[in-house]
């Protein structure tokens, strides 16, 4: 609608803002509240408002300023929706499978990404766009049925230590979270990696569109290519992670994942050639996977039952939280000296501070 890198980046802003504010305080929510019950609420509201999307395109009434707002309230349910989906695994499965689990969670989610993008290009030439905007509204009905069939022992989880409408309460409880982070360094660094590795990373996924168009002059469709191929990538690093299981070496695999990650971000920033950009932005998915879904697991495995959704929250802080900024730079960078130095440099800062916490945490490194 605008024809401007800019304009990408803000509503990447709208759509991830929420997560600055609301995820600290839904981890404490994580911890208090029915969690299932809180998904069911959080995937209603963000349905809606893909329906919402859906008709204002398909009337023709559509305006930026509606996209962003929309963007917002998505973003809002799901800022709030995150610290229980990531806490409710462990309610869900043994804390033996907690590797696993995390793993084939990630590879149906990277499943998708691989097959949405190639079914939209398709879509997009059929139905059009209101069409696929209407597919997304339709998708949540399969999400609230899923969480409607999910049962787990009532015993596995802790019962809350006061009601979330103690404000007090609810405000010690988050404080006491951040103290409890900040006194273990290992947990601190992996949410630093995570945080870093989004904020200077993460820009890319809304550039693409830009690559598509200006780099190497393709319609919808070519947008849709480089999506699928970046979550080809991860899918098969999802896969990878869930068949190898609750393997050693996992920091190093955090490390090298994240450092790949940068890697392949200033390569695919500077290529001019498809193919070769392909290859790239496949092994950057295949790289953040490696890095994130196992920074995820050892989180779960290092923290207490009772801290989990506010370790969880900050974990989601530190990954999505982090890209409505990165996605501000990027877009204002991108429009003032370009999306492949803007992309590059951002690829450049992750390097540089991987081989410098690599170089000196003995213990990350050694994590298992």
């Amino acid at each position: 609608l605008t024809n401007s890198p800019f304009w990408l980046g803000l509503d990447g802003f709208m759509a991830t803002a929420p997560g600055l504010v609301l995820t600290l305080l839904a981890g404490v929510f994580a911890d208090l509240v029915d969690r299932r019950r809180l998904l069911l609420f959080t995937q209603i509201g963000a349905g809606l408002s893909a329906l919402t999307l859906a008709v204002l395109v398909m009337t023709g009434v559509v305006h930026v300023w509606m996209i962003l707002v929309l963007s917002f309230i998505t973003g809002c349910c799901f800022a709030i929706a995150g610290p229980s989906y990531q806490a409710i695994t462990i309610d869900l499965v043994e804390r033996e499978d907690l590797a696993n689990a995390i793993a084939l969670n990630s590879t149906q989610f990277q499943f998708s990404r691989v097959v949405g993008p190639v079914l939209a290009g398709v879509a997009l030439k059929v139905f059009g766009v209101a069409g696929c905007f209407f597919a997304n509204a339709i998708s949540f009905i399969a999400v609230i049925i899923s969480l409607m069939m999910v049962r787990f022992d009532e015993k596995k989880t802790l019962a809350p230590a006061h009601s979330v409408r103690d404000k007090r309460a609810v405000w010690q409880d988050l404080i006491e979270g951040l103290r409890y982070v900040r006194r273990r360094r290992r947990v601190f660094m992996l949410l630093m990696i995570s945080g870093m590795t989004s904020l200077f990373g993460a820009p890319y996924l809304s550039m693409i569109p830009v690559y598509a168009r200006d780099i190497f002059h393709m319609d919808e469709s070519g947008n849709s290519l480089l999506m699928g191929v970046s979550g080809a990538g991860a899918f098969i690093g999802a896969l990878m992670l869930a068949y190898l299981g609750n393997f050693k070496y996992k920091g190093w695999s955090v490390l090298s994942g994240a450092f790949g990650f940068a890697q392949g971000g200033i390569g695919f920033a500077l290529s001019t050639d498809l193919i070769v950009s392909l290859a790239f932005i496949f092994g950057m998915g295949f790289a953040i996977v490696s890095c994130v879904a196992v920074v995820n697991t050892l989180l779960q495995q290092l923290v207490t039952d009772e801290m989990r959704g506010r370790v969880m929250s900050m974990f989601i802080l530190s990954f999505i939280g982090t890209m409505p900024i990165g996605n501000l730079i990027a877009g204002a960078s991108a429009e003032r000296f370009g999306a492949p130095r803007t992309l590059a440099a951002g690829g450049l800062i992750i390097a540089i501070f991987i081989a410098v916490v690599t170089l000196k945490d003995r213990r990350l490194r050694e994590l298992h």
